[in-house]
């Protein structure tokens, strides 16, 4: 079947004893045994498991190309679970310009439990092997990075990580399994903010473990059960039903970030744009190899912090908060908001200059976008 076909039946088959359409959500905490050691459907407590979060990982599986799935309250979440695969004394390599929360949990928590981690630019693969340490077991890239649009060659992170006998894993939140497919080139584990694309609509949170090997799945699944951070029945309906429209979404999505694009490359007041889909971005060429598109993910430099800020303040369409991969646009400062938590001379060091402006397009007319962005940008 293709991709929009299993995004709309996978792991969301009509409900068995009624016929309904679309399954119930089971907004029960207990389930009853039918007999002492004998749970009715093989589930008992919906910490451990329930049916609305058996059906989402059918789906996310599926549809990453995966060995099995595991959904959890939020991306970082399932960040956080990815992570206890290691143990005291592992090395972990990540991509210098990651999300904030990623570098927050990396560097002022896990630190204390005996694990260590590097920030490298993963672009180059010639970095990436100097970098390598006899004690490196993870290799934990984004691609595209969060906010910088910088990408990793996927299929050239796997072949180091196999030679090491490391864990490849690779955010994928901000294309989706729709337009990048980590696990045929080469990925262990992907993981997602569900709360983003695959949701699409801002109304829940969510996040999700894709896994290739049993033997890290057995791992993630004893993490989500014992440490008590599955995705609730409701957070797993919502999550189900925006993937139904993922593969429709994520064309007009496309579309609309390509035209947005352009538009703010040739504008004279925006000072750079950040975009593996135009010709100028240094990665243009493996984004075309590796991506079914570029997305909807942008970034642009406005020159100076006060520029950016009567930018964003002067906007109508474009909401200015955080979080994307709504269907409507959102726009922030990554510097004062998603990651304030990253030093600034560490910010300086990988791009994310107080004037840079993320963006996250959404698919309402693209006419409107641009005219929104246009005015507001009259005012720097």
């Amino acid at each position: 079947m293709g991709f929009a076909t299993n995004a709309i039946h996978v792991g969301q088959e009509p409900d068995p004893s009624t016929g309904a359409v679309v399954a119930p959500i089971y907004q029960t905490s207990t389930y009853v045994y039918e007999e002492l050691g004998k749970a009715k459907g093989g589930y008992d407590y919906a910490r451990t498991n329930h049916p609305n979060r058996k059906a989402i990982e059918r789906t996310l599986a599926k549809l990453e190309g995966g060995h099995s799935a595991y959904a959890f309250s939020s991306g970082m979440a399932g960040i956080d679970a990815v992570f206890r695969l290691l143990r005291p004394g592992d090395h972990v390599l990540l991509s210098e310009a990651v999300y904030g929360g990623v570098y927050r949990i990396t560097t002022q928590l896990l630190v204390h439990f005996g694990l260590e981690f590097s920030f490298v630019d993963t672009t180059d693969p010639a970095v990436v092997l100097g970098a390598l340490r006899p004690n490196t077991k993870m290799l934990y890239i984004e691609t595209p990075t969060n906010p910088t649009m910088r990408l990793s060659d996927i299929a050239a992170m796997a072949k180091l990580s196999n030679e090491r006998h490391a864990v490849l894993v690779i955010d994928n939140t901000f294309l989706t399994p729709y337009l990048q497919r980590p696990i045929e080139l080469g990925a262990h584990i992907v993981v997602h903010s569900m709360t983003k694309y695959l949701n699409g609509h801002s109304d829940c949170t969510g996040g999700a473990v894709i896994l290739t090997r049993p033997e890290d799945a057995e791992k993630i699944h004893f993490v989500q059960r014992s440490a008590g951070a599955g995705l609730s029945p409701m957070d797993c309906f919502l999550i189900s039903r925006g993937i139904k429209t993922l593969a429709v979404r994520m064309l007009q999505h496309n579309a609309n970030g390509q035209a947005v694009a352009r538009h703010l490359d040739a504008h004279p007041k925006v000072r750079k744009v950040f975009y593996p889909g135009l010709s100028s971005h240094p990665q243009h060429d493996l984004a075309r190899r590796q991506q079914k598109g570029p997305g909807a993910m942008l970034a642009f430099d406005l020159g100076t912090e006060e520029a950016a800020r009567r930018f964003l303040n002067n906007l109508k369409l474009c909401a200015l908060a955080e979080s994307l991969g709504g269907v409507e646009t959102l726009i922030s400062l990554p510097a004062q908001m998603t990651h304030s938590s990253m030093p600034k001379e560490v910010r300086d060091r990988v791009g994310i200059t107080d004037s840079l402006v993320r963006l996250s397009v959404g698919i309402e007319d693209v006419e409107d976008i641009i005219g929104d962005l246009d005015q507001a940008l009259l005012y720097i």
